[in-house]
């Protein structure tokens, strides 16, 4: 980094005007410091660019952060195991290891957070950062290319001049874009333009609102509340309980306090920000001392904070090489520069907010999952491409966050923080892989693309449709054995809940088509059985499939032709094992190393039990309309044994590219009946020179980040692990690490060591009796 720092100040003249200027020179300038430019500044210092991250507010994390509170969503959701992975998940999970405080829902981020980001900042090497600063102007070299970037330090009468090579906007607003002169959108577009189900049959300058939030708490006497006099005035239960604004919870929590249209979300922001604080007093008011509904229950309950920072969902989109429509998320377009991943619903919430007829459709409606709204919007896992990133118009300028090149429909899916996250991680790698390898941005799609991927997968990060392909990682040519290995048997039901013979959990019952992913690793599969109950007085059949099916995100109802078709009759009576011969093997179209799919269909009297914990790898889901399925509730295993085992968790799956279940188990673990340590061992033929070992273990990733707990360390993950490497015919330890949480873990060794034989040793998880791991890399350096 170059500087050259000039203060105008008049020596003595203490009533002159002091103003102080200050020009840096960087390899990537970041601006914004929300979640995707944080990732973004943060991945491409890491891959050695000099890079200088800017933030107008004195906290990073955007509307994540404590000023806004608004918890950071994404894939994981809505699909089990779709949990996004690289930098975000290092920062969630340091977050929930730190944190006391349960992350119920938006408005109850605390500080932690934010201190989990800023540390996380100072730790990075190449990496500058600016708190408290707003960019005002960009200085162009020519009509294509920005040259510099002006910002003003806030409380430090500072004008600061940023030069670098590569500028990334990740500003919500797309501030940087727009002064450079590039094309944008703001609005809805028309029906007719791309053909998308969700766009209204008109174009428009409608957009998503802000929010902001509240939060309550319990003090343990009455609170008393009185609202003043310019608070809005709210006193018709239709409002809340008939237009989609249900006072679900006492503590806060709600998305719902949004405010757009007429308002213009950027110029007029701090008048929305007005009428928004306005409503939350209206809202609390109405709850604490007006709802029947609520007030009792609100009596103890005491405003705790209330936001006083919008948080924005829509303005600017600039254009960019590809502009993703809603057609990319639903039919999940396999592009060939996907760079990363979303999966949330497309969620484009009703114009006007609080002023419109009726809330978002999914709340309007309930959110109930069968309606043909909801089905329509269900998508994903889905690719998003790089060229979305890139600005058309200007030759050394990015996109990250939610003003990448989209259209407003997908904009309902890609704007979600988690997924933006994953973008920004990808954009200041792709940023970073430019500049060293001398090519213009517009050609890293075409001419690096498969380096970018490759880096993303081996800093922890997972593609839809690239495996590690990575030449220079020794383990992918090792032969790899473990101390032992756990079979699926199936998964069976809570011994309590069978002597009460109630249900379980309400989802149990099988209103709609259920299904049951099982890990087939065997030649055949002679019998499963399932854990139902009959609430009727008389016999019931339900009909029973196996369906082979692509991977654990295949919702296609009938994916494939059944392999195996039958009905089950079920007597009346609780908690019932039924079984069925199904005798299957590879003749009959029974593939090793895939996922079959057991349906049971619908029958009202029927429960089909969940499983008393959740096998790895084993998901379950149901039909939602439309031959399209869910993830069912949160992702359970369901109840079901199978004969023969299927040993689905062999030490193989370490190099086989993919760190998380999905069209296998990809997962190495041990045998639960056998005593910790454990170990995974890899062998070479030739002697091999190891410098760097890169260790992805399980946890964190089957739900989104707030479905965890305070001080949360994933039981499946290892705590205490070793290497060791065979030194003539004698295992040696070469490192020893304890207290571990994280998953993603790379230790690069004081020397290089000399071997044929490699072990990790897990001597304790964080509570799961078997030790795991889902990928283990090797590098000479």
């Amino acid at each position: 980094m170059a500087s050259d720092f000039k203060d105008t100040s008049t020596a003595g003249n203490q009533s002159g005007r002091k103003h102080q200027y200050k020009t840096e020179t960087y390899d990537v300038v970041v601006c914004g410091g929300g979640l995707a430019g944080f990732c973004a500044a943060v991945a491409s210092a890491r891959h050695g660019a000099r890079t200088c991250l800017v933030q107008d507010r004195p906290v990073f994390g955007g509307n994540s952060s404590s000023e806004v509170r608004v918890t950071p969503h994404g894939a994981g959701a809505f699909h089990v195991y779709a949990k996004e992975t690289g930098i975000i998940s290092e920062l969630t999970i340091e977050e929930r290891a730190r944190n006391h405080e349960p992350i119920f829902e938006n408005g109850w981020t605390n500080s932690v957070w934010d201190m989990t980001m800023y540390d996380m900042a100072q730790q990075t090497e190449n990496l500058t950062f600016y708190l408290n600063t707003s960019i005002f102007d960009v200085r162009m070299a020519n009509e294509r290319r920005i040259a510099s970037v002006v910002g003003y330090v806030a409380n430090a009468e500072l004008e600061l001049e940023l030069i670098a090579d590569v500028f990334v906007d990740c500003t919500g607003d797309g501030i940087v874009a727009d002064r450079a002169g590039c094309e944008w959108r703001m609005g809805s577009e028309g029906r007719e333009e791309f053909n998308e189900p969700h766009a209204p049959l008109q174009a428009s300058g409608d957009v998503m609102g802000n929010s902001i939030h509240f939060k309550t708490k319990d003090i343990g006497y009455p609170a008393p509340f009185t609202a003043p006099d310019w608070a809005a005035k709210l006193d018709n239960p239709d409002f809340f309980y008939k237009q989609g604004r249900k006072p679900n919870d006492i503590r806060g929590g709600y998305w719902w306090i949004e405010i757009g249209v007429p308002w213009h979300t950027i110029y007029e922001s701090e008048d929305i920000r007005h009428e928004l604080t306005r409503y939350v007093l209206g809202i609390w008011d109405w709850m604490k001392n007006k709802d029947p509904l609520t007030k009792e229950l609100a009596a103890n309950h005491a405003i705790d904070w209330i936001g006083q920072v919008p948080g924005k969902r829509e303005s600017r989109r600039i254009m960019g090489q590809y502009l993703m429509t809603e057609h990319d998320p639903i039919n999940r377009t396999v592009f060939e520069d996907e760079i990363a991943y979303g999966g949330w619903f497309l969620d484009l919430h009703t114009p006007g907010g609080l002023h419109a007829p009726t809330s978002e459709h999914a709340s309007s409606e309930g959110y109930s999952e069968t309606t043909e709204y909801a089905v329509k919007s269900y998508c994903g896992p889905y690719g998003i491409p790089l060229r979305s990133t890139i600005a058309k118009d200007v030759d050394n300028l990015m996109m990250a966050g939610r003003n990448i090149s989209v259209t407003h429909a997908a904009l309902g899916t890609v704007r979600v923080m988690a997924t933006t996250a994953l973008i920004g991680q990808a954009v200041g790698t792709s940023a970073a892989i430019a500049l060293r390898k001398g090519l213009a941005l517009a050609d890293v799609p075409s001419e690096a693309i498969r380096e970018v991927k490759q880096t993303l997968l081996r800093d922890g990060c997972f593609l839809l449709n690239t495996t590690n392909e990575d030449e220079l990682d020794l383990a992918r040519n090792a032969r790899v054995t473990a101390s032992s290995q756990a079979a699926v048997s199936g998964a069976e039901v809570k011994e309590e809940l069978r002597a009460s013979g109630e249900l379980g959990h309400h989802d149990e019952l099988l209103r709609q088509r259920k299904g049951q992913w099982i890990a087939i690793s065997e030649g055949v599969l002679n019998r499963v059985s399932v854990c139902v109950t009959n609430q009727s007085d008389t016999p019931q059949i339900v009909v029973a499939k196996i369906i082979p099916v692509d991977h654990i995100w295949d919702y296609r109802s009938e994916a494939n032709p059944a392999l195996a078709t039958t009905e089950l009759e079920i007597m009346p009576g609780t908690y019932q094992w039924i079984d069925w011969d199904v005798q299957l093997s590879e003749a009959d179209g029974l593939k090793l190393g895939s996922y079959v799919r057991l349906d049971l269909l619908a029958n009202p009297y029927i429960a089909w039990h969940c499983g008393d914990g959740i096998v790895p790898g084993h998901t379950c889901a149901y039909e939602m309309g439309s031959s399209k399925m869910r993830r069912d509730w949160n992702g359970p295993t369901r109840s079901f044994r199978v004969e023969p085992a299927q040993h689905a968790y062999s030490p193989e799956h370490v190099i086989s590219g993919v760190t998380r279940p999905y069209h296998f188990t990809n997962l190495w673990r041990s045998d639960a009946n056998e005593e910790l340590p454990q170990w995974l061992e890899l062998q070479w033929e030739e002697q091999q020179s190891i410098r760097q070992i890169e260790l992805t273990f399980p946890g964190n990733i089957l739900w989104e980040y707030h479905g965890y707990a305070p001080f949360h360390h994933d039981p499946q993950c290892p705590k205490d692990y070793r290497i060791e490497a065979e030194q003539q015919g004698t295992w040696v330890q070469v490192l020893a690490v304890k207290g571990n949480y994280q998953r993603h873990c790379r230790h690069t060794l004081e020397k290089a060591i000399q071997t044929k034989k490699l072990r990790i040793v897990i001597d304790a998880t964080n509570g799961d009796p078997s030790a795991a791991i889902y990928e283990v890399r090797c590098y000479q350096t």
